[in-house]
């Protein structure tokens, strides 16, 4: 489902099948999800929270803060860091101004800061105001944990799409969370059925496929993938389909 009134309630129990959340907002898995396409480019930004202690991670909120906000109160969560998954305008547009509502903390990997000082040059290429860009408060690391609530992810540097794009990975047994399946948070390192641009500032496809092959395809086959941009998919279905990635 596409469009920017499209909210994708993503089920983990079901095979993360698109459906109504319950009242509260909280899967049977015990993991909100909630994932929110959000500007021109429907970048997808995801709001995970822990249905008992109600703090939530916010991941790339590009856009449509207000949504995003909206979102939040409804499911009445408290938001402990706002995570950038790398540095480009359609992923980091609204980060100042989430954090000057929610006081939570900014969190890039630093190879990703001359990109995100960059944001007038990235707007005067896709014909697009320019974002109030603010302090970032916290650098990622390959092989942080960040813990929220009850739940717990590892930050896994994969550059390529940009010099400090990073993913989130959830295993199994998320903090004191058990999920039914693993959960990746891609930003545009990989997409159902394609990877990351690697012609933009700071790309690289010998380093995407690096961070591919070496990291992202190391996962169990049965983790679920959330791309930046389009569908979920899973690690397996990637291996076995994705043109890039077959055969290696």
């Amino acid at each position: 489902m596409r469009g920017s009134a499209a909210i994708l309630l993503n089920d983990i129990l079901m095979d993360d099948m698109v459906g109504q959340a319950p009242e509260n907002g909280a899967s049977p898995a015990g993991l909100i999800h909630l994932s929110l396409p959000v500007g021109m480019l429907q970048c997808n930004c995801s709001i995970i929270g822990d249905p008992v202690t109600r703090e939530a991670l916010v991941l790339d909120p590009g856009d449509e803060v207000g949504r995003i906000m909206d979102l939040i109160g409804r499911h009445r969560l408290t938001v402990k860091a706002i995570v950038s998954t790398h540095a480009h305008i359609d992923h980091v547009g609204g980060l100042q101004k989430l954090h000057s509502y929610t006081g939570a903390p900014v969190l890039m990997h630093s190879a990703d800061l001359p990109l995100y000082h960059s944001m007038e040059e990235q707007a005067s290429f896709l014909g697009v105001p320019t974002p109030t860009i603010g302090e970032v408060h916290q650098m990622l690391r390959d092989g942080d944990v960040l813990n929220w609530g009850n739940l717990r992810a590892q930050v896994m540097h994969t550059p390529g799409h940009t010099p400090g794009s990073s993913c989130l990975f959830l295993p199994a047994g998320a903090g004191e969370v058990q999920l039914t399946a693993p959960q990746l948070f891609a930003g545009d390192t990989l997409f159902a059925g394609s990877i990351g641009r690697t012609d933009l500032w700071g790309g690289s496809f010998d380093e995407i496929m690096d961070s591919l092959v070496n990291k992202v395809m190391a996962l169990p086959d049965e983790t679920i993938v959330h791309p930046g941009h389009g569908l979920t998919t899973t690690i397996g279905q990637e291996r076995y389909s994705n043109p890039f990635l077959t055969n290696k």
